[in-house]
């Protein structure tokens, strides 16, 4: 019984590995978008069985990173404008219900995590760095989305994230754009240390996550958008 479940966590852990690594090749910008997917190629450059993989593609699917066409193969989806848009659309509208489940969920908030992220992303962008500056712009918006206290809720919300930024995406800081985000932080910071929360809320999902307010920035920043 013992080797059973030690062979069933390696191979829950090798699942996972072959997720990782083809998620990391999507973007790197290894694997294109609209090109194929060699399973046999890929499992044999990992020495692993086609399972593992298929599984991992499977989970890929679901998340909107390959389509599976049946006696055809896997191909690397696009990541469109109307992608983006539609991702825009529920990350603002669960995230501003999430800020709202939150405060009702500690009615006493401290929002100095959110102060302190804000301020840190600021100098990760005085610094020039952007792998940085996007952990505490995540440490901001999960204070929130994870204060909500909804499983479902943060699923859903993290698969647009990952469809948003794991992609072959432009290298180093894009100022204009980050510097307007740690403004709009600060915006909604601002409505919470006023103990206005719901307009905090309508700004997240109004302004902060609104694909026509950030329009301008997402066709410079996205190289595979419209």
């Amino acid at each position: 019984m013992r080797d059973e479940k030690e062979s069933m966590v390696q191979v829950k852990t090798l699942k996972e590995q072959v997720y990782q690594y083809l998620r990391d090749r999507i973007q790197e910008g290894e694997l294109q978008p609209g090109s194929w997917i060699n399973m046999e190629q890929i499992s044999k450059k990992l020495g692993i069985s086609v399972t593992p993989l298929r599984d991992a593609l499977l989970r890929l699917e679901t998340e909107g990173f390959v389509s599976v066409f049946p006696r055809r193969g896997i191909r690397v989806n696009r990541l469109t404008g109307e992608d983006i848009r539609n991702a825009y659309q529920i990350i603002g509208s669960l995230e501003a219900a999430a800020l709202l489940e939150c405060v009702r969920n500690q009615p006493d908030l401290d929002i100095t995590p959110l102060i302190e992220a804000t301020e840190q992303m600021k100098k990760e962008i005085d610094g020039n760095n952007f792998d940085r500056f996007y952990q505490h712009n995540l440490q901001f918006h999960n204070f929130h989305l994870y204060g909500a206290g909804n499983p479902e809720l943060i699923r859903i919300v993290e698969n647009k994230r990952r469809r948003l930024y794991d992609f072959q995406r432009k290298k180093g800081i894009y100022r204009e754009w980050e510097t307007a985000s740690i403004e709009e932080h600060r915006k909604i910071i601002g409505f919470l240390q006023k103990g206005e929360v719901r307009p905090a809320a309508d700004y997240i999902r109004d302004v902060h996550w609104s694909y026509a307010v950030q329009e301008k920035y997402i066709e410079k920043y996205y190289e595979f958008a419209p």
